[in-house]
């Protein structure tokens, strides 16, 4: 059943991989948390397991995504952050009840409580965009430089000029189509 979905996009940093559940906002969109159980797998991906989800869940989730992304975007360009989505944050973060615990192998891990499992693990989004949105992490926030995708990212590189949310799809999408414009331009350079 996984097999007809689209793979997850990981990331180190949870707020932006979980913005990257819709990926090529630019271009032909790509969901790739379309159905609830869907949105169960990614959780457990990131160490956010829950046993279900709703429908009403899923929308509650797609709605602190687009407005992860819409914060996450005015903030990599410099501009105000939209209210309504500041709001949305807000509400989730505030309305989950996820503790942080501490592995016996020194590791910080989240412990959802028992009931609103899917709004625990909300409101632990929530918060890790709050942290980076808010400037306390080491790294800044960044646009894909690719235009059909245009992604927030976390760059975390020595010299924060990283230009793709993933080097693995954007990065070498454009390489690929750099490379094939050079070789038009040029033919007998391929040769």
């Amino acid at each position: 059943m996984r097999g007809e979905f689209p793979d997850f996009r990981l990331g180190s940093v949870l707020a932006t991989s979980f913005t990257g559940t819709l990926s090529e906002r630019h271009g032909n969109a790509v969901e790739r948390i379309p159905t609830p159980h869907r949105l169960v797998d990614w959780l457990v991906v990131n160490g956010l397991a829950v046993d279900s989800c709703t429908t009403a869940q899923l929308e509650l989730a797609r709605e602190l995504r687009e407005s992860i992304h819409a914060a996450a975007t005015a903030a990599a360009i410099q501009g105000p952050l939209p209210a309504p989505a500041v709001q949305v944050i807000n509400d989730c973060s505030a309305q989950g009840r996820a503790a942080a615990i501490l592995t016996p192998e020194g590791e910080r891990r989240w412990r959802l409580s028992s009931a609103s499992r899917v709004e625990d693990a909300l409101g632990v989004i929530a918060a890790d965009a709050i942290s980076i949105i808010a400037g306390e992490r080491d790294g800044k926030l960044a646009l894909c430089a690719s235009p059909t995708c245009k992604a927030a990212f976390f760059d975390t590189s020595h010299s924060r000029t990283r230009k793709w949310c993933d080097m693995n799809t954007c990065g070498n999408r454009q390489k690929k189509a750099r490379f094939i414009a050079k070789q038009r331009k040029n033919p007998a350079s391929g040769e």
